[in-house]
């Protein structure tokens, strides 16, 4: 049996596709997913699985979501090493001038392919860094992720991926529930 942490693509951000915790915490028991826990409203799961395929748990959990609540929602489910390879890669920790506050990670279902760095650097505002990691982008926003140019809708946009945001301190939150279990 394996731990996983599974991020949902929009859901409880502005009132829109509202979905209460203690539901979505049913819908993933119904599963057959064991150990079910959320963190926060904004759809971060952590579950038990005997399944091995993160591929065919996304699939599972985002058909589910779509019976039971009606809305189609990404899915993107991880092993716990793969999160903690994912924060231990990411460039800004290293950066003393770089507040762990402002800094967020996008993660992406499929690997990042080509070169978008010229797109990135003529949308990001001043101040603003990112990384493009193979799953992750890792953003700096010091003027809050609310206003930067850089969020999800453009970079699922640009790099024709799903994705999903988290600023950093949810990020290790996750990781260290999941390693909890």
């Amino acid at each position: 049996m394996a731990t996983y942490i599974s991020l949902l693509r929009g859901i409880n951000v502005v009132g829109k596709k509202t979905i209460k915790m203690e539901a979505l915490k049913n819908m993933y028991s119904s599963l057959q997913l064991t150990d079910v826990r959320t963190y926060i409203q904004s759809g971060n799961v952590l579950f038990s699985s005997t399944e091995r395929s993160t591929t065919r748990l996304e699939q599972k959990i985002s058909a589910q979501i779509e019976k039971v609540f009606g809305w189609e929602v990404p899915v993107l489910v991880l092993k716990v090493k793969t999160l903690e390879k994912i924060i231990s890669e990411n460039p800004f920790l290293a950066q003393a001038d770089k507040d762990p506050a402002f800094m967020h990670v996008t993660f992406l279902a499929n690997p990042c392919n080509g070169d978008h760095r010229k797109a990135f650097e003529e949308r990001a505002m001043q101040g603003e860094d990112f990384f493009l990691h193979d799953k992750a982008i890792f953003l700096y926003c010091p003027q809050g992720y609310g206003i930067t140019k850089l969020h999800n809708n453009f970079i699922e946009k640009q790099l024709q991926v799903k994705a999903t945001t988290r600023n950093w301190r949810t990020v290790n939150i996750l990781c260290a529930l999941a390693k909890e279990s």
